[in-house]
This record gives structure tokens, sequence and C-alpha cells, in this order.
């Protein structure tokens, strides 16, 4: 009777693999998908504006010292005025949407980086000097980090999880699931700035110029929370590789013997590489020392003319350029150090290479950055934050479980719609102005979405990285072992229902305790404590 129940509940479970792989089959690429929004939005301006739809602003005129109430209505995108500025301003549009630049100079810098292989040694390196007790969480830890590298970071960890699970004589699946659920399922998390707070800012910021506010928006302002849940993160796997996947596992019985003698020989570092590590190390020491030097006194060039750094600074606004500057440095020391570098003439290529990462991005934010551009005019966002700040105010559930369920709700779209940054360049416009008229900061809005938006990663089958999971664990099956869809996603679903658990209640514990979420920015507007 059990064994009957355990088939019938295995036969929904794939039922509704299927039914959402098929779902997410249907939806359109996002180039297009933002388009066919715009269409959306062209029509539902027009009838909105025919049925007279409006609100009421209140707002605070400091020369009068008086309160202002005006009224907002839906405009109509067909207008003659807005159609022409449409066309006539659409180059700049999407030269002015801020992930454009932003993005584009990270993913330069860490290219180069990840181009002459800086990372992967640096992981094998650290991996070879842990005990194997403290392997495991070691390796969570830094795929965690890896996702610095984007794509090229979810490639690396799973395949040094396998390799250093094989090392120690461990089913070399249990590595790959570390390596790759670390790597996405906790992608927006990390102990340095990534790419994806740059990209997320970018967007956050779209979606508030158009507000007049003056908020702190920058990549940094999620850093604490990101720090901290890396290692709970970390913690969370560990705790289910070892407790959960490797018994369900059992004993690695491959097909072949050669695979363990390869195992140690890919983590081994060769003398190219030690050498390329040490002189990458002295030059990020010295880049630092300089750092510090124009950031610690007090009229330190990094410093505002208050002699301070927060809530704004020139290290603050210009952590963009800092940060390329590193991974320049980085890549440059670490690449003629192990000769991965022969020619200055390669590093424009390598430069170049790594923008091949952002391209798809790119193309996505022309019809994305006229979206984000044309919600704004027909006054659709205010309506919608205020009038759903109302809502939520008249409901009064309180704002952690406001924002926990805005993180679920993140997390069943991310199933369908896998690319965090198309999910945030859809939803940002709408819930950063509505939370904000709840009293919520645009920083612990973007926080939500991103434990919601990355919890669910692991579990998609329509993933573009499914693909690539797949064949790692059909190269380290066992004997007679058969994999597909069903099977993948089945392993990663202990790690995604944990992960979404244990991350949603460590963000509520954060607002419980309201502590800031980054530097210079608060939980609440008005930076009071909840």
């Amino acid at each position: 009777h059990a064994m009957d129940l355990a088939n019938g509940s295995m036969a929904i479970f794939n039922r509704a693999i299927r039914w959402i792989e098929r779902v997410g089959n249907y939806l359109p690429h996002p180039f297009f998908l933002f388009i066919i929004l715009i269409g959306v939005l062209f029509v539902l301006s027009f009838i909105l504006h025919l049925t007279g739809l409006q609100t009421t602003v209140t707002t605070f005129d400091p020369e009068t010292d008086r309160q202002v109430v005006d009224t907002v209505s839906v405009v109509n995108l067909f207008d003659r005025e807005i159609f022409q500025n449409l066309i006539t301003n659409f180059v700049k549009t999407f030269i002015y949407f801020a992930p454009v630049g932003l993005v584009t100079v990270m993913i330069i810098g860490v290219g180069l980086a990840e181009q002459t292989g800086f990372f992967s040694a640096l992981i094998r390196l650290i991996v070879r000097k842990t005990p194997p007790a403290f392997v495991t969480y070691v390796l969570s830890v830094l795929s965690i980090c890896a996702n610095i590298a984007s794509d090229a970071g979810i490639v690396i960890a799973p395949a040094i999880g396998a390799a250093v699970f094989l090392a120690l004589g461990r089913h070399p699946i249990a590595g790959v699931c570390t390596g790759y659920v670390s790597v996405y399922g906790g992608y927006s998390a990390n102990i340095l700035v990534a790419g994806t707070d740059v990209a997320l800012a970018g967007i956050t910021e779209s979606a508030i110029r158009f507000m007049n506010v003056d908020v702190p928006v920058h990549p940094l302002m999620n850093w604490y929370v990101m720090m901290g849940s890396t290692f709970l993160l970390a913690t969370v796997v560990t705790l289910v590789t070892e407790k959960v996947i490797v018994p369900l596992l059992g004993e690695y019985d491959p097909p072949d013997e050669y695979r363990l003698k390869n195992a140690h020989e890919s983590l081994s570092l060769d003398r190219a590489e030690k050498r390329g590590l040490l002189i990458a190390a002295i030059a990020i020491v010295l880049y630092v020392v300089i750092v510090l030097f124009m950031a610690v006194p007090e009229d330190g060039l990094l410093r505002n003319d208050e002699g301070g750094l927060l809530p704004k600074s020139p290290l603050i606004s210009g952590i963009i350029f800092i940060l390329f500057v590193f991974f320049f440095i980085v890549g440059v020391s670490y690449g003629f150090g192990s000769g991965s570098i022969k020619s200055t003439h390669e590093i424009p290529q390598m430069m170049a290479k790594g923008l091949s990462g952002v391209a798809g991005f790119l193309v996505v934010c022309i019809p994305a950055a006229v979206f984000i551009d044309l919600f704004h005019k027909s006054n659709l966002t205010t309506i919608i934050a205020i009038e759903g700040a109302n809502l939520f105010k008249a409901i009064d559930i309180g704002m952690i479980p406001t924002l926990l369920l805005f993180a679920l709700l993140c997390a069943v779209l991310n199933i369908f719609i896998t690319s965090g940054l198309t999910q945030w360049l859809i939803t940002a416009p709408i819930f950063v102005p509505l939370f904000y008229n709840l009293g919520l900061s645009p920083a612990i809005t973007q926080m939500a979405f991103r434990i919601g938006d990355s919890t669910t990663n692991i579990i998609s089958p329509i993933s573009a990285y499914l693909p690539m999971l797949l064949g790692l664990l059909e190269k380290y099956r066992n004997k007679d072992q058969k994999i597909g869809i069903g099977s993948a996603i089945s392993l990663m679903l202990p790690y995604s229902l944990a992960a979404l658990i244990f991350w949603t209640l460590f963000l509520g514990l954060w607002l419980f305790l309201g502590l800031d979420p980054g530097p210079g920015v608060s939980i609440l507007v008005d930076s009071e404590s909840p």
C-alpha cells in the first residue's frame, strides 16, 4: 500500500513537471515578451483613459508649507506627442536605461578575470586546502560566490563539485548537486559585489526615476543581507546534501574506474597557475591598500564633502569603477603570471569575449527600456502604487507578511520566467513604487524579490542550465541508472524547498530586527526601525 502511494505521488509529481515544462515552452523569448507587453500597455492605456480611471496624490510643498492634492489620470499612449517622442527618443531611451551601462562595464571587467582562468584556479586551490570534514560547506560557499562570474560560474561550480567528491571517494552526483544548487539556487547571494547586484540596482533605479523621490539606490544596497545569506545558504545546502542527498544516492558504482584518477588530476594546479594566483594576490593587496588610503582619511578622495562615506560618497557612487579596476587588475596580474595572457593585445580580446555573456541581456533591454518608460508615462505606475498601497493598508497584514508573500510570488513566477533580470524588469515598475507608498525602501523590495527569484531556479524544467545538469548527472550516474528531467528536479526539490523556507525566515528575522540591508540604506523610507 505504501509503495502504491509512493508511485501515485511520483506520477502526480511527474505530471506537474511536464505541465510546467509545456507552459514554459509556450512563453515567448523575453525580447518578444516585452514587445507583447508594450502592445498590451498601449491598448490598456487607451481603454482606461476612456473610463476616466484616476487617483489622488498628496504631496508636500516646502515653499508654501502645505499639502498639495493632485489628481492623476491614465494617459492614453496613442497620444500624438507621446508617440512622436517614442520614435525620436528611441535610442536615447535605450542608452539612458540604467542597467545597460552598469552591466556592460561590470561584465567586461569580470569577464577578463574569468577568461584568464582565475576563478577556476582559486576555487580549486581553496578546496584542495580544506579538511575533508568541511569540504561540502566550503564548496558551497565558494560555489555561491562563483556566481560573480555569471554563466561561467554556473558551469564551473558543479563540475568542480563532482571532481571534489570523486577525489574524496564519495558519490560525485552529490558534489554536482552541491555546486549547482549553491551557484544557481543561491544566485543572488555573494560575499562580494557581483554583476547581479549591479544589474538589479540599475533596474530598480529605472523603476523609481520617474517618482521624483530622493532615495539611495546603488549596487551595495543589499550587500549586508547578501553576505549573511551566503553563509546561511551554504549551511542549508550542506545539511541537505549530507542528510538527504548522500543517503539517497548510496554508494557510487561507476561504469568504469578511470574517472577517479581523472578527478585527482582535475583538481590539481600546475606551477603556472600557482604563480598566477600569487601575483594576483599581491596585486589585490596593493589595490586594496590604495583604495583604503583614499577612503579612510577624513579628507580622502573617496569621501563626500562632509568627510563621510554614507549614504552618498564617491566610494558608493563610484563602486562600479572601483570594481571594474579591481577585476581588471586581477585578470591582468593572474593572466601574465600564469601565462594565460602572453601579450597585451590579448587583453582587449578577452574583455570583448566577456561581453558575449551580456549580449542577450542587452538585446532584451531594448524593448524593456521602452516598456518601463511608457509604463511611467501612462501614469499606471502611480495609480497602481497608490491604490495598491491603500489596499494593503486596508488588509493590514503587516510589513513582514507582505514582503514574504511578495517573495513567494516571485518564486512561483520564476518557475516560468527563469531569467531573474527579465522578471525584475517586469515586476520592479509595479512593486517598487507600490511598496514605497507603504513606507518600504526600494532596497528591501529588491531584496525580497531576490530571495524568491533565486530559490526556484533549480527546479524549473525550462531552465537554460537544465541540459548541463542532465549532462553531468548522466556522466556520473551509477551502472544501469536512468537519468531524466524528473530525476534531476527530484534531486533539486529538497534544496529548493529548504532554501525557500530558511531564506524567507532569514529575511523575516532581518526585517524584525530592523537591520539595514546595505550601506546607506534602511528598511523603511523614513529610516525608522519597524
